[in-house]
């Protein structure tokens, strides 16, 4: 994995890091053992199609939830206790999912034993290792790199001299832009040579703060931010696919908090509102609404802005804010093909324009579909103020440039914890 490693291949790997030990002995305890018991219990059992069915099925879950948990491990701010759950249940939920549609024969008690015994393992695997969590990072010194001392959660480690090479940090990092004595040049070419992963300032940034610096975008910048066409395709298809399923659940809930809405405050259930979005294209946006009706309005852009216990929001509205259900009236938008279920957060017209004014770049955030959740949204949480918007923006655009389902499936388990936790409601 490693778990606690993230992107980073640490030099000080213990047993416990190794993929052998962490995915065979979770295969051993989870599927292996499991089989035989139920095989010993069931062996005069004429017709075993069904265990086997399921050890195959189990087998293909629990690797499957592995490598995914892996995958999101690598972005930053990860904390791997968060989405083994997440991840596991994804998995098991999926080839369940293929089995009772398919008509497949499998055991109930073997799936779950084994999404049980998978997620204990995969925590022991953790706390075994969290000790080992903090990244050492070793600093060449030259160049703009003094800002990285700032970042929290890491020990950086400032390199004195050329020949600091004992392997007791994880990785190197120097502004490769600077004007780098000779020694110290060979220094990083030994140390890439032997196997030590090596980054520019900037890539060592985006990955540990989980943002992209905009401020000074050049061409190369605009070429790397392009997101993955395929996968933006792809990603539609899953979106429209997801909504038309979960509509039939979730009208009658709709329906309920609709009733309950009116039954609060009067007025009208829902509450539309021009956002601008995928390519600077304004659409309106659903949801419920969770302010009082009939009030008074100064100017648009102040209206468009929620601010921290705003006196505008009803008893019902706070509640449905705070876990999200206000939006779900969205997927009707996400069938339109306006929004997309992942995504950066569409802004009111007026504050868009706004933001677009005071912050250079903002426009390029609109090259994908807005979402109901996003990476800022569960990193920063809910923002209005221009300073604030521009460290949204980094987080958008990091989103842009690591488009893909990976980052998507880390962002719906963050969502799962950021729900309900009520982080950055407002």
């Amino acid at each position: 994995m490693s778990i606690p490693a993230g992107k980073f291949s640490t030099t000080r790997r213990t047993l416990w890091h190794r993929v052998r030990v962490q995915l065979g002995v979770g295969l051993l305890l989870a599927v292996i053992i499991p089989f035989l018991v139920r095989y010993r219990l069931e062996y005069h059992l004429q017709d075993l199609d069904s265990l086997k069915n399921s050890g195959i099925a189990t087998t293909i879950a629990l690797v499957a939830g592995y490598y995914g948990f892996r995958r999101v491990s690598f972005y930053p701010g990860v904390r791997a206790s968060y989405h083994i759950f997440p991840s596991f249940a994804i998995s098991y939920g999926l080839v369940l999912a293929v089995f009772f549609f398919a008509r497949l024969d499998y055991s109930r008690i073997h799936f779950a034993a084994s999404f049980l015994l998978s997620v204990l393992w995969y925590y022991v695997v953790y706390f075994k290792l969290q000790r080992q969590q903090r990244l050492r990072i070793g600093v060449v010194p030259y160049g703009g790199v003094d800002h990285l001392f700032a970042i929290p959660d890491v020990s950086w480690i400032r390199l004195n001299r050329a020949t600091d090479r004992d392997g007791s940090v994880d990785a190197i990092v120097a502004d490769l832009h600077a004007d780098i004595p000779d020694e110290w040049e060979r220094f990083l070419a030994d140390s890439a040579i032997d196997g030590m992963l090596v980054m520019h300032v900037k890539q060592m940034e985006e990955s540990i703060t989980g943002r992209v610096a905009i401020e000074h975008l050049s061409e190369n910048n605009f070429g790397s931010l392009i997101p993955g066409i395929v996968y933006g395709k792809v990603k539609r298809l899953w979106d429209l696919v997801l909504s038309l399923v979960a509509l039939p659940f979730l009208v009658p809930f709709l329906f309920l908090v609709g009733l309950i809405v009116r039954l609060d405050s009067g007025g009208p259930i829902l509450f539309t509102q021009e956002r601008m979005g995928y390519r600077g294209k304004p659409f309106v946006m659903i949801k419920f609404r969770t302010m009082k009706h009939q009030r008074e309005v100064d100017d648009a852009r102040s209206d468009a802005i929620t601010r921290d216990d705003d006196e505008r929001i009803t008893r019902v509205g706070r509640f449905l804010r705070r876990y999200r259900i206000d939006e779900l009236p969205q997927v009707v938008n996400i069938i339109r093909g306006e929004m997309s279920w992942i995504g950066p957060r569409p802004e009111a017209v007026s504050l868009s324009k706004w933001y677009e004014a005071e912050l250079p770049f903002y426009r390029y955030r609109h090259i994908v579909r807005p979402g109901i959740t996003g990476w800022a949204q569960v990193r920063q949480g809910h923002v209005a103020e221009v300073e604030d918007v521009l460290w949204k923006l980094h987080y958008d655009f990091y989103y842009v440039k690591n488009f893909s389902f990976w980052l998507d499936l880390l962002i719906i388990a963050r969502t799962v914890r950021t729900v309900l936790s009520g982080f950055g409601a407002r």
